[in-house]
């Protein structure tokens, strides 16, 4: 049951409201009349530290406060290939349809389409043994990208029944027996914290080098798959652009692209001018293998922050497919 708080006081982002009972750090909340999405950072008795995702101004003490009981998390289906979003998984394509260029505060929409459907080919069959990770199906998401349909992470089982056909990203493909003797529906949407890592059998070691395509990159400074590198330097001296390049020709099978800080006219550049670029590997479009999760500098810190975690859960979802996935985070 979702607990219920009236705000005591607002200093630019961080809300405090006193609730009444004690929560948890980590929930998610719905701040004010208009319902502004913020995440509780810090307790004292009844009363929380609110860092809301989107401006405060207009919202006074005395509105209520509602925590959901529940962290913010990542939707991860099909659906998210090509897609842009916030940081806090929410489609600007799809509030662009419904607000307009300037986006209402307090919008709330599902990060996947509901109504969507996908054709699901099974990889397994009825009586199949499977394990948390294992792919159960395709569904051919772009004309380039085929999204893996994977047992979700602490699911294992058998499979009671699994049918291809058009779905619902929410609508049951398949059903599970666990060894328990629990029925567990298979679907193609799993939901995951974005503040927990998803869980791995073993870290591989950095053996293979990832291919930047920028001879200076690759000759002097070069990156392994797995590793991490860093591009620091003032305004204007090129980060966004090398970065783009990198997006463009690294030898990656997925790429993330997070703009987490950027000023809105280069965010506003990048999301008008990326999905129009050709990919030199397929020789079709490069947003049919890009997610892009578009954070600018005017919003508060939490939605910059979270806009990391989102991506990096997004690129460790692919990476649970078997995909090469490289996260380009452009502060």
């Amino acid at each position: 049951m979702a607990l219920m708080g009236t705000i005591e006081r607002i200093n630019g982002s961080l809300v405090v409201a006193k609730f009444e009972e004690e929560p948890k750090i980590g929930d998610l909340v719905e701040v004010g009349k208009i319902g502004l999405m913020g995440e509780i950072v810090r307790l004292s008795g009844r009363n929380a530290y609110i860092q809301c995702y989107e401006v405060t101004s207009g919202m006074k003490p005395g509105e209520p406060v509602v925590d959901t009981g529940r962290p913010l998390v990542a939707e991860l289906g099909p659906g998210l290939m090509g897609n842009i979003f916030d940081g806090v998984e929410r489609s600007e394509l799809e509030l662009w349809r419904i607000a307009g260029p300037f986006i209402r505060r307090g919008v709330r929409i599902a990060p996947l389409d509901r109504n969507r459907k996908w054709h699901f080919e099974p990889r397994v069959e009825k009586g199949s043994k499977v394990i948390e990770g294992d792919v159960i199906g395709v569904v051919q998401e772009t004309g380039y990208f085929q999204h893996r349909i994977l047992i979700p992470p602490g699911v294992k089982g058998e499979v009671m029944e699994i049918g291809e056909g058009d779905y619902t990203v929410d609508e049951p493909v398949g059903m599970l027996k666990t060894p328990e003797g629990e029925e567990v529906e298979l679907k193609m949407m799993q939901v995951w914290p974005v503040r927990v890592p998803r869980p791995y059998k073993e870290r591989l070691p950095l053996t293979i080098p990832l291919i930047t395509g920028q001879r200076v990159i690759d000759t002097f400074f070069p990156v392994a798959k797995g590793g991490a590198a860093a591009i620091p330097g003032g305004f204007g001296t090129g980060k966004t652009v090398t970065l783009q390049q990198i997006s463009k020709w690294a030898d990656a099978d997925v790429i993330i692209y997070i703009g987490c800080g950027e000023r809105g006219n280069e965010m506003a550049d990048v999301v008008t001018h990326f999905p129009e670029l050709t990919d030199p590997r397929t020789g079709r479009k490069l947003i049919e293998r890009t997610v892009i999760v578009a954070n600018v500098s005017n919003m508060p810190v939490s939605a910059r922050e979270a806009s990391i975690y989102l991506g990096v859960t997004l690129a460790e979802y692919f990476r649970d497919q078997g995909y090469d996935v490289a996260v380009i985070i452009d502060s």
